[in-house]
């Protein structure tokens, strides 16, 4: 518990005793006489003192009115309410739970009623007490599982090595990290070798090796060895701080069900307020019978207060949000789970979402009087200085140095390939678009896999096949979001051949290949326009040319850290250990959330409501009304609790 929250706890205890001696003394009769003088003074004020006449009418003997004892617990308990609802008045916030339980519990001193007006706002404070702890419990669990950022970098500079904070390190600079201390800032290993846990980043327990040349994410934890690292990127653009950034935004981006009950409660509360006092009036005009009524009017209102579904339903996203990132899923806000809830539609990119991305050379075909090693040769010059992961496999292929001097005027030509002059000579490679584009005619290739064409001046020398493994969750990933009835798609830029035989292995209803990114644009466009009204249509991808249809989609989903940045920024939620199976486990969450916001939306309302029909025919006393609100909320928060335990 907080200070705040073992003050107000001390608070009710206290009252509850007071409460208790009051109750008593009234019980039993007990009378705390008055000196005669102030008795005397004190006797036109029939609230705080009652009178008696002694058995010789010698003049009025009075002692305290019980009323005024009740008032000493219920400043006790309630002073702060009291100060929230003045000050709230005079910021022009009138109607609020603080406004409604002042308005309900004056109203029960004024009819008599001390003990149910203490009583009241006891249990009321009791239930704000239990709110507090809930959210500053699910706050700490997600401050816990999201306890990534470093407090220090040890930086070498100057042959000595100095602690600094991690905002001060420059991209370029060493830094040694100790076993057991946190990754600072991204970088790539230059010296030693260790196992890191990933945990706070993927929500995977297995340990992931390194060693020189490594990728280091920060907010890994080392485990074992010393570590050397070049770092790659400031703190501020570095992954722990993506990530930190992404959760404590998260809370900004409210879900329909958020919004919904927060305007809900901005015309709830008067018209509750009005309702009360049109029972109040118009029934005592007509019996005549003001108490009885002004009595129910005052349980209306403390039945009215909208604590559980203001509370519940936030809390319910919130636990969702931290539930999901102790899984290494990062959902940028409340309404992306709600979307992820009602996702009709799942579209997928191919390479590094649903494959691994690690190409390998498993064929070549020369064309006639053209040498294997002559292909492969001018297939990886050319592609000298790309990056991308079949421009690698090339190079790996051939298995000797590059002399870069020989590779000139490169131009990358996107959704083709590229063409550079290798030893003064034009060589093409790409895929078949490409051959078409410049006139070359190229030799029908087909075996699956992707097929790199290759031209020099002119002349078609034949094109080397490149493969890439599924990764080993994909089919199981495909498998659940069928069995929930989710259609899946899968656009590539790939070959039709290649699309065609991974989607026979996944079992994905549609595949559509060969596309340019502007392409991917407009066939998702097409699969917009297509799907449900309500439906809700998400698309996973990895790569910088999936930016702008991760935009696009009504969800878009990156495959995490070790994706591109302009993905993860471009994404609504992020699976940080690029396993596609935590997409179910991500789409699981939303639903168990969405679940839990809907029972609580239903048990409140519909308690409140049958509460507020009971209370308005006087079936219904201020007892029942205290678990109409406080009771009501409290089961509330415990349901939305359920959804920090998320684990599976």
């Amino acid at each position: 518990m907080t200070r705040k929250q073992k003050k107000t706890l001390v608070r009710i205890i206290a009252a509850a005793v007071l409460l208790i001696v009051v109750a008593l003394l009234e019980h039993y009769d007990v009378r705390l006489w008055l000196p005669d003088w102030l008795g005397y003074r004190l006797n036109s004020l029939p609230f705080v003192v009652k009178a008696i006449y002694g058995p010789n009418e010698t003049g009025p003997a009075a002692y305290l009115h019980p009323g005024v004892l009740y008032l000493i617990p219920y400043f006790v308990i309630g002073w702060d309410i009291l100060w929230k609802a003045i000050r709230n008045i005079g910021h022009g916030q009138i109607f609020d739970e603080n406004f409604l339980m002042c308005v309900a519990t004056i109203g029960a001193l004024v009819l008599g009623e001390y003990s149910e007006a203490v009583g009241v706002m006891l249990f009321y404070q009791v239930g704000e007490l239990f709110q507090s702890y809930a959210v500053g419990k699910s706050r700490r669990s997600i401050s816990q599982l999201m306890d990534i950022r470093p407090d220090v970098a040890n930086v070498e500079r100057d042959g000595q090595i100095i602690e600094v904070d991690p905002d001060e390190v420059a991209v370029g600079e060493i830094i040694v990290i100790r076993p057991g201390e946190k990754v600072p800032l991204d970088g790539v290993v230059i010296e030693g070798t260790s196992s890191l846990n990933t945990a706070a980043l993927t929500g995977e327990s297995a340990p992931r090796d390194v060693g020189v040349d490594s990728e280091l994410l920060s907010g890994c934890v080392n485990i074992t060895g010393l570590l050397k690292a070049r770092t790659t990127r400031e703190f501020g653009q570095s992954t722990v701080a993506k990530i930190l950034d992404l959760v404590e935004n998260a809370s900004s981006k409210k879900a329909k069900a958020e919004n919904f009950i927060t305007k809900f409660a901005r015309y709830y509360t008067p018209a509750v307020v009005f309702a009360a006092l049109a029972l109040a009036v118009i029934p005592s005009l007509v019996t005549g019978e003001w108490g009885v009524w002004v009595h129910r009017a005052l349980t209306f209102l403390v039945i009215s207060c909208p604590c559980a579904l203001v509370i519940s339903i936030p809390l319910s996203f919130f636990g969702g949000i931290g539930g999901a990132s102790a899984q290494g899923i990062l959902v940028k806000g409340g309404n992306y789970l709600e979307l992820l809830a009602n996702a009709e539609t799942v579209v997928f990119d191919k390479t590094g979402t649903l494959t691994q991305g690690v190409f390998e050379v498993t064929g070549l075909n020369p064309a006639p009087g053209v040498t294997e090693r002559e292909l492969l040769e001018a297939a990886a010059l050319a592609e000298r200085h790309s990056g991308h992961p079949i421009a690698q496999s090339l190079r790996r292929a051939l298995g000797a140095e590059i002399d870069p001097d020989r590779v000139t005027d490169v131009q990358e030509i996107p959704g083709h390939g590229v063409s550079a002059l290798v030893d003064g000579k034009r060589v093409l490679a790409g895929n078949e678009k490409l051959m078409k584009r410049e006139g070359v005619a190229s030799l029908p290739c087909n075996q699956v896999g992707t097929i790199v064409h290759v031209a020099r001046e002119g002349k078609y020398l034949g094109c080397a096949v490149i493969s890439d493994q599924l990764k080993p969750t994909a089919p199981a990933a495909i498998k659940a979001l069928k069995q929930q009835g989710i259609r899946t798609v899968m656009l590539t830029g790939d070959s039709e051949v290649v699309g065609q035989a991974v989607a026979a292995q996944l079992g994905l209803d549609e595949v559509h290949a060969q596309l340019l990114p502007a392409d991917k644009v407009d066939r998702l466009e097409e699969l917009l326009a297509r799907k449900s009204e309500k439906g809700v249509l998400a698309y996973v991808g990895d790569g910088v040319n999936d930016a702008p249809v991760l935009s696009r989609a009504d969800v878009g989903i990156a495959m995490g850290a070790m994706g591109s940045d302009a993905a993860i920024e471009a994404a609504d939620v992020v699976l940080m250990d690029d396993d596609p199976a935590k997409l179910g486990r991500a789409m699981d969450i939303a639903h168990k959330c969405l679940r839990i916001v809907r029972e609580n939306i239903v048990f409140a309302l519909g308690v409140k409501g049958l509460c507020l029909i009971l209370g308005a025919f006087g079936m219904a006393s201020m007892w029942e009304a205290v678990f109409a609100d406080v009771g009501v909320a409290v089961i509330a928060i415990l349901n939305a609790t359920r959804m920090l335990k998320t684990r599976e």
